[in-house]
């Protein structure tokens, strides 16, 4: 193939999946196979100083990958070899990539093999680690990651020792946590420390601007932790049609990419961002992403624009997951960070059933109190001005009074007294 043949592959391939991203997909079939195997590659970044390279969109693990067999050696093809999963995803997550690591030997030191423990004890760490690497079929994970902290203090010196006796015994490579709520918190407090490779934090268009959350980045920074952006598409507990949502909409289509694109590509322009995790269950949405990543397209000034002035008529919409102010104004124990992010499953990304087992583990006496509390001054508080209290009682609605035929209970799983909670959905 000729360099300007393979130039026009990879503009066609880059064109046809940004507008058909969510669509079907109308590429030739052999241009395509030709430039995906032979040109098209997810770009990489490194790593904070752990002197890895990781690609700059990461698999998010919480699909039946066990079924998705094909679709992860596409992805491998791809270049999308940073792989996100957790010990405690329902749908057989880990079990399918040992799946796939069992078939494909050869591609385990291509992927870059993340994975989360519920626990925060050095026993409980250990018991889930281990049974990670057995089910999973290899000898060591790349990144392990405590997985939704609320604050700093549920890593301590015993957390410290324990990730250096994994790295010392070559189980984990690199250490870090996830995190949904006060993350810019978290982060610089994360920097602080010293000892800390990675993070996973919420991040995108909404986000990104805020002084705390570039202050969090550049502490990151410095102290050389690779950062990983989860939730970019900035979805909230409330769904919006705005008229800057259809002009952002039609903007980016004659550009050749849609406004999901345009989102990741947003998070993208950090370089300091090393990896975007994305939710990529169906090979549609894994073409469309990795489109986004290998092309050359950059948003202009204008794009930013409708972005922000976007986030900006939907702020009331979005939660920015700083629990820590609202739920202080709240009498008694009301998990309000994880209401609203359990609201955005649903009515975001879709997610109405997982939305719905998460709900059902908040124990049965706060739920049945949470919509009968006094929200008013935690919404006096709330920097985006949501309706905490409307939201609340909608959630007790929505989320609560279902069966469990209705919302689907996830497959039987070995439990544990360290098993805490399963989330981290990324889009």
């Amino acid at each position: 193939m000729s360099a300007k043949n393979k130039c026009w592959s990879r503009r066609d391939f880059l064109r046809t999946i940004g507008i058909t991203g969510a669509g079907s997909l109308l590429a030739p079939a052999m241009p395509l196979a030709e430039a995906a195997d032979e040109i098209l590659q997810v770009p990489t970044r490194p790593f904070g100083k752990t002197g890895a390279n990781v690609s700059i969109l990461s698999l998010g693990g919480m699909f039946n990958i066990a079924s998705n067999q094909m679709l992860m050696k596409q992805a491998v093809k791809w270049g999308v070899t940073y792989w996100d999963t957790a010990d405690c995803y329902q749908r057989g997550s880990e079990n399918g990539i040992g799946k796939y690591f069992k078939k494909y030997p050869e591609d385990r030191n291509r992927v870059f093999l993340v994975t989360k423990s519920d626990s925060r004890t050095p026993k409980g760490m250990t018991k889930l680690l281990d049974r990670s690497l057995e089910k999973m079929k290899t000898n060591y994970i790349d990144l392990y990651f405590v997985h939704g902290i609320y604050g700093i203090d549920e890593l301590d010196e015993g957390t410290k020792t324990w990730a250096e006796k994994a790295k010392a015994a070559g189980k984990i490579r690199f250490f870090g946590f996830s995190t949904h709520s006060n993350m810019a918190e978290c982060m610089l407090e994360a920097a602080r420390l010293g000892w800390i490779d990675g993070i996973m934090m919420t991040y995108n268009y909404r986000l990104m601007h805020t002084d705390i959350m570039k202050r969090a980045v550049d502490a990151c920074v410095k102290a050389g932790i690779g950062m990983t952006a989860m939730k970019t598409q900035g979805g909230g507990s409330v769904k919006t049609d705005t008229d800057t949502e259809l002009k952002m909409a039609g903007q980016f289509l004659q550009k050749g990419f849609t406004d999901a694109q345009a989102t990741l590509m947003a998070v993208w322009q950090n370089p300091n961002i090393s990896s975007i995790c994305s939710q990529m269950p169906n090979m549609t949405i894994l073409m469309s992403n990795a489109a986004a990543a290998m092309g050359r397209t950059q948003l202009s000034s204008n794009d930013r624009k409708l972005l922000q002035q976007y986030a900006q008529e939907t702020h009331s919409d979005y939660c920015a997951g700083c629990a820590a102010i609202c739920e202080s104004a709240i009498t008694g124990d009301v998990p309000v960070g994880k209401v609203m992010r359990y609201l955005m499953y649903s009515r975001s990304y879709g997610e109405h059933d997982h939305a719905c087992e998460r709900f059902r583990n908040i124990a049965p006496g706060i739920r049945r109190q949470m919509t009968d509390r006094d929200y008013s001054l935690a919404e006096q508080r709330c920097p985006q001005k949501m309706p905490i209290g409307r939201l609340m009682r909608e959630a007790g609605k929505a989320l609560g009074n279902r069966s469990r035929v209705q919302c689907s209970a996830p497959p039987p799983a070995k439990k544990t007294a360290d098993l805490i909670e399963e989330e981290n959905l990324t889009a």
